[in-house]
């Protein structure tokens, strides 16, 4: 679940105290029935297996002596992608929260700090009084934790978790689960001062509620955050932060999972510590 468009780490839930939701179709299930893959989509996977399958072959038939390869057996090294990850640890440690923590003093250190701490502040957690506070403290710059923890309050009130289908702790009811599960997938650094960074984490996640009946049901989305952070008491934490939507790509055709499957892998599969 994004925290919504243009978000200041100042203001509530999507800038606006408000989430989104997507309601069912009149009498049907918001899961809906797994939808039939394209006789067109099929015919163009069809044809790139073949033609990748022709380049292979082509490719493994070639003969030796191709005169631009190294006469000392060696080939030169290629270009890292620009993706590539720094080959630094990415932390030291972890918090009593579970939070990483102690990123190295630099650009790809800042990079994996606000990929992780992309992933806390769109949690499931953040949502739960009892757990916010130890986020906040762990997250943000010492200076904003006093803020943050008032108007986070505010912005996550009891109306806001009633809307998205929570009690006053930030529970699901019996037999739901409420997902809020977020994935980096790139990272870049717009701004560097040695002790301060701004950097920019592009994501997407789901977000939802299982459960029979539900009006949430879990969904993707696509967004960018940015995060301000600033080097102290040896290692980067969050002064200020927003997001804006996408970039997103055309949905591709996967098939609808039911509510109990998405429970399921929400509950089977761990998340990561990201570093860049």
């Amino acid at each position: 679940m994004s925290l919504g468009d243009e978000h200041e780490a100042s203001g509530g839930y999507g800038g606006t105290g408000q989430t989104r939701t997507r309601l069912p179709d009149t009498g049907a299930d918001p899961y809906g029935t797994p939808r039939r893959r394209s006789s067109s989509r099929s015919l163009v996977t069809v044809v790139g297996v073949v033609v990748l399958l022709i380049a292979a072959i082509a490719f493994a038939n070639r003969g030796g002596g191709d005169s631009s390869s190294s006469t000392d057996g060696s080939a030169a090294k290629p270009e890292a992608a620009a993706t590539a990850p720094s080959g630094q640890r990415p932390v030291q440690s972890k918090s009593a929260a579970g939070i990483p923590s102690g990123f190295a003093q630099g650009q790809e250190g800042a990079q994996s700090a606000a990929a992780n701490y992309a992933v806390v502040l769109v949690s499931a957690d953040i949502l739960k009084p009892a757990r916010r506070p130890e986020i906040i403290r762990q997250v943000f710059d010492a200076d904003r934790v006093s803020e943050l923890e008032r108007n986070l309050d505010q912005a996550y009130d009891k109306a806001f978790l009633d809307k998205v289908g929570l009690d006053e702790n930030g529970n699901a009811p019996k037999g739901s689960t409420y997902v809020s599960r977020t994935m980096p997938v790139g990272t870049k650094v717009t701004d560097y001062g040695g002790s301060t960074a701004t950097v920019e984490v592009w994501c997407t996640g789901v977000y939802g509620m299982t459960g029979e009946g539900s009006e949430n049901p879990v969904t993707s989305d696509w967004f960018t955050m940015t995060l301000q952070l600033r080097w102290t008491e040896g290692d980067w934490k969050v002064d200020s932060f927003s997001q804006k939507e996408g970039p997103a790509p055309v949905n591709g055709d996967n098939r609808v999972s039911t509510s109990d499957d998405i429970s399921k892998a929400v509950e089977e599969f761990g998340g990561f510590t990201y570093a860049r």
